[in-house]
Formats: structure tokens, sequence, C-alpha cells
């Protein structure tokens, strides 16, 4: 996945599960997203500082297409 479908599919999921708007979403660190979410398993954890780095170094300026 890109950094930008991580980022659609997440968003997605505060706002149904949470009432989170967009400026709230990426106003929360990843942290405060899996405590938000209760941890529910790896496959539904946010991705990490790192993970989130790495996509944006792999996908070039992190614009999405």
């Amino acid at each position: 996945m890109t950094f930008a479908q991580t980022a659609a599919r997440l968003a997605g999921l505060a706002a149904r599960v949470l009432g989170w708007r967009p400026g709230e979403f990426w106003a929360a660190t990843p942290a405060e997203m899996a405590m938000s979410l209760g941890g529910e398993g790896p496959n539904e954890a946010p991705p990490s500082r790192e993970e989130i780095l790495t996509l944006i170094e792999r996908d070039g300026d992190g614009r999405s297409a």
C-alpha cells in the first residue's frame, strides 16, 4: 500500500469508528490512533512513524497520484 492509500484507509476508519473529522485525524499521532481504537491486532494497528516515513520516501513527494 502507498502512503496515500494507507492514510485514506485510516482516515475512513477514524471517521466511521471515532467520529473524527480530517483535522482531528491528521493531528493525531499513530500512538493516539492505536489507543483510541483499542489496539485491535497487528493488522489493524496504525503504521509506526518509521513505516510512515518509509511510505513517504517510497512514494516520492508524498502526493497521491
